[in-house]
């Protein structure tokens, strides 16, 4: 391919911080405020212009492995509920779906209250690291090209995109294979009733399959198929639903052809499958698509090699660690990377149990001063698919955020 040389320029640095966290996610939020209370100057970069990440921009605020949660996990839903935005079933229990506005609101009060320097519409496009130890991280944004000096930087990107700018090794994809766990496209909806619409949403002690297949089979018969074989619909508010129902197989979570390409179909098989529903009349007769979210939900991109890889092996053991950040709940969950052999949840035929996540797999191995969060950490294919869901990123990001402030201290 052709190339252009661009020339040499000097970058302003605009600031020097304790801890720089870059990504706003939900783990690069729980980073920023644990370190922010734990006394330290903290920056948070984020490329979208609202945090939260799936949670928000990717409109699937619904909280998966939160329960054995405590800490920033518990305070977050605590002031939610408060605020009335958790959703309730029939029994009037709280479930895992939330008001993603009001979560949207919530994480800026967190932050602020906690003192953490926001930097939004930023993203993160260089490294620069000297004698082995990250300096600083340039950013760009509608202020030009910048950059930001920090004792300890923390990568929330998801995509693990600030450790392999600084020349961090990753994984990616299946060992064997190199296929990625498809993207999903969140539609929000409007115009239902949960009483009419009963029979396509889980009920409490239901098993999930019944609900998924009904609705899969009324998308059917509205005359498409869903790209996902197991679509979902999420109770919320009145009569505002979550839906899950888009894969989008073989493509890349670092490549912005791939997204693009995805996000494009994704939105159209949404609109045909809202469309569809709505054809049939009856309890679908007033549904409207309201939004689809601005950032497609990548399940997986870079795994950044940390000091410890977290293993099938141990989920396998239910390994505990003496430096363990959390326990993760959540079994292997790894959504079909072959269309032709299913369109759901790949088999795994392992019987799995709750594990820790050691301080050192969010450590990395190849470059001093940074740390990862979220589903960037160090881990294999199969772990991944478990520790990646919400719950274990807020966790993961409390303790790092904490260590790094530790770590800031000591260097």
């Amino acid at each position: 391919m052709n190339t252009i040389r661009e020339p040499a320029r000097d970058v302003p640095v605009i600031g020097d911080w304790d801890v720089v966290v870059c990504g706003g996610g939900p783990a690069g939020v729980a980073a920023a405020v644990s370190a922010a209370r734990a006394g330290a100057r903290v920056h948070l970069v984020e490329l979208y212009g609202s945090l939260g990440g799936i949670w928000t921009t990717g409109l699937l605020a619904y909280f998966l492995d939160h329960a054995n949660k405590g800490g920033l996990m518990a305070e977050i839903i605590r002031r939610l509920e408060a605020r009335g935005a958790r959703a309730h079933d029939s029994r009037g229990e709280g479930t895992n779906a939330f008001d993603g506005e009001e979560v949207r609101i919530l994480l800026d009060e967190l932050c602020l209250e906690a003192g953490v320097g926001l930097q939004l519409y930023s993203r993160v496009v260089a490294a620069r690291v000297e004698a082995g130890r990250l300096r600083q991280v340039v950013v760009e944004s509608p202020s030009g090209r910048e950059a930001l000096s920090a004792r300890q930087f923390i990568d929330a990107t998801g995509n693990g995109d600030l450790g392999a700018l600084a020349g961090c090794g990753f994984d990616l994809g299946h060992p064997e294979t190199g296929a990625q766990q498809p993207m999903s496209l969140i539609g929000l909806l409007g115009g239902l009733r949960l009483e009419e619409v009963s029979g396509f949403v889980r009920q409490p002690g239901e098993a999930w399959a019944a609900p998924k297949d009904r609705l899969r089979e009324a998308m059917e018969r509205g005359g498409h198929s869903p790209s996902y074989g197991k679509p979902s619909l999420f109770p919320v508010r009145d009569d505002l639903f979550l839906l899950m129902a888009n894969h989008e197989y073989g493509v890349k979570g670092i490549d912005a052809r791939d997204l693009t390409a995805a996000t494009l179909r994704g939105r159209r098989e949404l609109h045909d499958l809202v469309n569809g529903l709505r054809r049939l009349g009856g309890p679908w007769s007033r549904l409207r698509l309201l939004a689809t979210s601005a950032q497609i939900g990548v399940r997986e991109g870079r795994r950044l090699h940390g000091r410890y890889t977290v293993t099938l092996d141990d989920m396998v053991a239910g390994r505990c660690h003496d430096d363990a950040v959390c326990r993760v709940a959540f079994g292997l969950d790894v959504h079909s990377t072959n269309p032709g052999a299913g369109k759901g949840i790949e088999p795994h035929p392992v019987r799995t149990q709750p594990y820790d996540i050691p301080l050192r797999a969010l450590q990395a191995r190849d470059v001093e001063g940074l740390w990862m969060a979220g589903r960037c950490i160090s881990g294999d294919f199969l772990a991944h698919s478990s520790y990646r869901v919400t719950g274990n990123a807020v966790a993961m990001g409390e303790a790092v955020g904490r260590a790094a402030v530790n770590a800031a201290a000591i260097g």
